[in-house]
């Protein structure tokens, strides 16, 4: 989670230098007699920036099945059961990805997240705590174990332990702390997103990131239709592909608001 682009931290050369040089319909043209494992991948990750998540379902799932050891297909199919709202099945990717390569535990921001939608909160809280060690300056792993904290211990006890966050230097990221330590409003950190007069664009992608916080933090002292509010408002369409906005985190945002309207099964996918 060190920035807005969130890039995965793991070597994925073998599949980037192949996949950077061909147009978009060209790499969903990547012929699929090819069952190689390394097609396979180019395929599934050409339907990921397509979000064309089915298919790159279908192909991650070939991928396993011709080489059930190479970790990094279990973590894009950990990503892509998210984004079609599989959540027990996407931890279960993120834990088999784990076990495989165990020295990137650390960094699996996104594994935690998806432990907040399967309820597994404890184990979420972990890792996120877990992260620390890998990055101690951003926001938001600290909201995301302070969100998988208050289930079991409420807010003033999350509060009280929140992971320690110095300087995040994206806006309204400090602010955004502030308010989930109590030391801030929401109207604060609506006003810290507009700082320095930033275009409309750049102003965007800040209030994507300050709606979502604050949807989330809403819903978590009880201020239902405010969160509502506000979590719509992040899960809007218009946004996806925003250039100031990951593209998974957009996704968490609209995976939060079907858990809302009451449209995410949490339980396994049949």
């Amino acid at each position: 989670m060190k920035s807005t682009l969130r890039i995965p931290f793991v070597s994925l050369l073998v599949f980037a230098t192949a996949i950077c040089v061909l147009l978009p319909g060209q790499q969903r043209a990547i012929a699929a007699e090819d069952d190689s494992f390394e097609a396979a991948m180019q395929r599934a990750v050409a339907h990921v920036r397509a979000r064309e998540f089915k298919g790159a379902i279908e192909d991650l799932d070939a991928a396993i099945k011709h080489d059930a050891e190479q970790a990094v297909a279990y973590y894009y199919r950990g990503r892509v059961r998210f984004q079609l709202g599989r959540i027990k099945e996407s931890v279960a990717d993120f834990d088999k990805y784990v076990s495989l390569k165990p020295s990137i535990e650390s960094r699996q921001w996104e594994r935690g997240i998806a432990m907040y939608y399967a309820d597994q909160f404890k184990r979420g809280a972990d890792q996120f705590e877990l992260y620390q060690t890998f990055h101690d300056n951003d926001v938001e792993n600290s909201v995301w174990r302070f969100l998988c904290m208050t289930p079991d211990v409420g807010v003033k006890k999350s509060r009280e332990v929140m992971l320690p966050i110095k300087n995040d230097p994206r806006i309204p990221m400090m602010k955004i702390f502030e308010m989930y330590r109590g030391t801030a409003t929401p109207q604060d950190v609506l006003n810290d997103a507009k700082r320095g007069d930033p275009s409309e664009e750049t102003l965007k992608g800040r209030l994507f990131y300050a709606h979502l916080y604050l949807g989330l933090f809403y819903e978590v002292t009880g201020k239902e239709k405010e969160a509502a509010k506000y979590i719509k408002l992040a899960a809007d369409k218009s946004l996806a592909g925003h250039p100031g906005i990951n593209s998974y985190m957009w996704d968490v945002a609209r995976i939060h608001e079907m858990k809302m309207n009451g449209k995410l099964k949490v339980s396994k996918d049949k």
